[in-house]
């Protein structure tokens, strides 16, 4: 796996993607900018508007009053588009980055996207992609704060310059304000949405396990270990306001001074015939547009928020996906070899150089212990788990070179809890079967799944259901064992030439998983198949038997031979005994 890239190659690829979302909607964008340079001519020309006013009214003329009414209803104007363009900008934005994450996460498939909790990934396709998503408009609004600061420093400037000198003495303090805002701001903001996506995993975690908790009662327990990181993130949250508080008190208390010393200047100006009443006025409005930088705190926070919320995005994108292309499989039933295969799950060594050969259109059986990797090595023969070392070959080629779309219409899987995907039931069977992208008609495509479900022994259920195959997935009330049966169909209806049953049939009771095994047995005659096992009657079934144990392979064989040995039978005696 490659290395992180670092906090500042973060930084660089969040601040790229920033851009790229940025100019998603062009025509909005140049709307946004046309708009918002607008306002700050506008609220450039304000003040010397008021001075044209004021020293008109003095003079008893009105025509620079209407002036200054034409001017203050084309910055309204222009607020008004600025609004509203944002608003499309930013719903551009939102959309290609959730579109980029969730395209990049199905790309990287279950083994790489297993670096992230389901969670935490869910946080930030969420809420970090909507807050990513506000930088174009925060972006624009602070350049053009920092824009108007500068054009209204060259206006006081040729107002007076003694002004000007006053008003430069500050800058380098307001620099640092500003500068150590950002930094601070934007360690905090990373850290507290860090922490939201960590108890956003710990919450998805309890709401797969529901049932389990409530029947253990630990739900103080549960909810102890999902809002243990909420201490930290209060911590950080009040760090943030208390940052925040201190950043608007500098600068509102720099601001005054500053505005009570130009004032002094320019009332001096004015005592001494060198200005006008107006040009007082005029002074006024300059000194708070150049200082509004300072005073732009909520546009600064919202850059910090953004750019915090787009590194974890691009965190996410940085992890390389499989190269698209490949190589094909040559069509009909692989053989599956394992070769030295290692894999890991933190510190602990759960498969440890297991090597061994599923010869094509057999039907192979993996048993053991609970935890000894049954799954995790089924998982490995279709791509959805990678090794830390060894290969797993299909037909001689290994899985990570097979073309990604070539390899899931080669493979299909049934596991214990089958995801109920589909608008409806017919949708579910079909979901990755041949015919499913864009059958001829509805009538075709339930005929699909009624066969498949047949196999499976769901189809007289199915009819049961209000619906029939119509019915919603969701309003089903399917016991355990039917949505087994239903996953299974599925496997069926996609008719791939291996496939991995994983524990599919263990919440059906033993006549059912009889009949149901009988049927699978005829339906998938000529494939390979690896099914993760836990009765003896299915390892009876087997040509092959692979027994894993301590992260080895302890013996491989047909099962009648392999019950020679006492400790092999053991596995299967609380079954017997039962």
């Amino acid at each position: 796996m490659p290395s992180s890239p670092g906090p500042h190659g973060t930084a660089r690829a969040a601040d790229r993607l920033l851009v790229a979302a940025a100019l998603r909607a062009p025509g909005w964008g140049i709307t946004l900018v046309v708009a918002a340079v607008g306002g700050v001519v506008c609220a450039l020309l304000l003040p010397a508007a008021l001075s044209a006013a004021l020293d008109g009214v003095l003079a008893g003329t009105t025509a620079a009053a209407w002036n200054l009414a034409a001017l203050l209803t084309a910055a309204a104007l222009c607020a008004v588009a600025s609004t509203v363009a944002g608003a499309a900008c930013g719903a551009a934005a939102v959309s290609h980055l959730r579109v980029r994450l969730l395209g990049h996460v199905l790309a990287l498939g279950p083994a790489r996207a297993a670096r992230f909790a389901p969670g935490d990934l869910t946080s930030r396709l969420t809420a970090g992609a909507a807050e990513a998503a506000q930088a174009p408009l925060a972006v624009t609004e602070t350049a053009l704060k920092v824009v108007s600061a500068v054009c209204a420093l060259v206006a006081l400037t040729l107002l007076d310059w003694r002004l000007a000198l006053t008003l430069l003495v500050t800058v380098p303090v307001g620099l640092i304000i500003v500068r150590r805002f950002m930094t601070r701001a934007s360690d905090l903001f990373t850290r507290y949405q860090e922490l939201q996506g960590r108890i956003a995993a710990g919450f998805a975690e309890a709401i797969g396990g529901v049932r389990t908790i409530r029947a253990s009662a630990t739900l103080p327990r549960e909810a102890e270990r999902i809002l243990a990181p909420l201490p930290e993130l209060a911590a950080t949250g009040r760090a943030t306001w208390r940052f925040q508080r201190d950043t608007a008190w500098q600068a509102g208390l720099l601001l005054a001074v500053v505005e009570l010393a130009v004032l002094t200047v320019a009332g001096l100006g004015v005592a001494s015939g060198r200005l006008t009443a107006g040009a007082l006025l005029a002074a006024t409005g300059y000194t708070a547009l150049v200082m509004s930088v300072l005073d732009e705190v909520d546009s600064l926070l919202g850059v910090a928020k953004a750019r915090a919320a787009a590194r974890r995005v691009a965190d996410v994108l940085a992890e390389p996906a499989p190269a698209p292309g490949g190589l094909p499989l040559a069509p009909g039933p692989p053989a599956v070899t394992f070769e030295d295969v290692t894999v890991t799950a933190g510190e602990r060594t759960v498969l440890d150089g297991v090597s061994a050969v599923v010869p094509a259109g057999s039907v192979c059986a993996v048993v053991g212990r609970s935890g000894e990797g049954k799954s995790l090595l089924a998982a490995l023969a279709g791509g959805l788990a990678e090794p830390a070392s060894g290969r797993v070959l299909l037909d001689g080629v290994p899985v990570q070179d097979i073309d990604p779309g070539h390899l899931r219409r080669h493979v299909a899987y049934a596991f214990a809890r089958p995801a109920l995907l589909g608008a409806t039931i017919t949708d579910l069977i079909t979901y990755a079967a041949p015919q499913a992208p864009a059958p001829a008609t509805t009538t075709d495509a339930e005929a699909v799944a009624a066969g498949a479900a047949r196999v499976a022994a769901a189809d007289a259920f199915v009819r049961r259901l209000p619906g029939g195959y119509a019915t919603p997935p969701m309003r089903a009330m399917l016991s355990g064992g039917e949505t087994q049966r239903l996953g299974l169909a599925r496997a069926v209806a996609q008719d791939a030439p291996l496939v991995i049953l994983d524990d599919a049939t263990s919440s059906l009771d033993t006549a059912t998983e009889a009949q149901v095994s009988a049927a699978l047995a005829s339906a998938f005659t000529g494939r390979t198949q690896i099914v993760v096992a836990h009765r003896a009657a299915t390892a009876a079934r087997a040509d092959l038997v692979l027994w894993l144990e301590d992260g080895h392979v302890r013996a491989s064989g047909p099962h009648h031979e392999l019950m020679a040995i006492p400790a092999y039978r053991s596995l299967f005696q609380i079954e017997e005994a039962a």
